[in-house]
Parts: structure tokens; C-alpha cells; sequence
């Protein structure tokens, strides 16, 4: 039986000026959305299924829409994979200093998320 030709459909990424404070805060108010960031703090990309998180293909492509669909990370997709990364400069821009602040205070509280 012959492959389908039919093909995903772009990846949706907002515009950095219309990046919206109260999306990008509930997209950091997940613990697994939170893994990722914080390794994609580190990483400068990652691909999509070598995140360490205890959760079902499914629900993490759903997180790692919410992420990319608020613009904490864009994605894009290279053959079968899908590659990652953190918008470090476009959220800095738009909101200085407000991804340093909610890893720092997960940090100070010691969370592992």
C-alpha cells in the first residue's frame, strides 16, 4: 500500500509582538511545560521525544502545542521529527525579564518541575 502524500500542516507560531503575557503564563503554570522550558534553557534546541517526562505521547505533543501556540518555544520539523526551542529573545523582548523570574523562583523553591 502506497505512503500517503498528504502532508502535516504548517506549525502555527504567533508573531513576537502579539505574544500575550496571560497565554505565556498559563503555557509556565504547567510542571511538564516547565521541564521543557527549563531544558530548553540550557539546550538551545532539543528534539520533541528526549524530553525526560513521565507523560503519554499524546498529552505531550499537547503541551508542546500550548507551548508553542502562546510563543514560549517554536518548533520545526526536520523529515519524522520535530525539533524544539525556546523564543529566548522574542519573550525578552515583549516581557524583560519574566522567564528569568519564574525559573529563578522555581529555583528558590526548589521545585522540580
Amino acid at each position: 500500500m502506497p505512503r500517503s502524500t498528504r502532508r502535516r500542516p504548517a506549525l502555527a507560531h504567533p508573531e513576537a509582538e502579539s505574544i500575550d503575557l496571560y497565554d505565556v503564563l498559563h503555557a509556565l503554570s504547567d510542571p511538564t511545560r516547565m521541564t521543557i522550558v527549563r531544558i530548553l534553557r540550557t539546550e538551545p534546541e532539543r528534539a520533541c521525544g528526549t524530553f525526560p517526562v513521565d507523560v503519554a505521547p499524546s498529552t505531550l505533543s499537547h503541551h508542546f502545542k500550548v507551548l508553542r501556540e502562546s510563543g514560549v518555544i517554536s518548533q520545526r520539523e526536520e523529515a519524522n521529527r520535530r525539533f524544539s526551542a525556546l523564543r529566548t529573545v522574542d519573550l525578552e523582548q515583549r516581557f524583560p525579564g519574566l522567564l528569568d523570574t519564574v525559573l529563578a523562583a522555581l529555583a528558590r523553591n526548589g521545585d522540580d518541575a
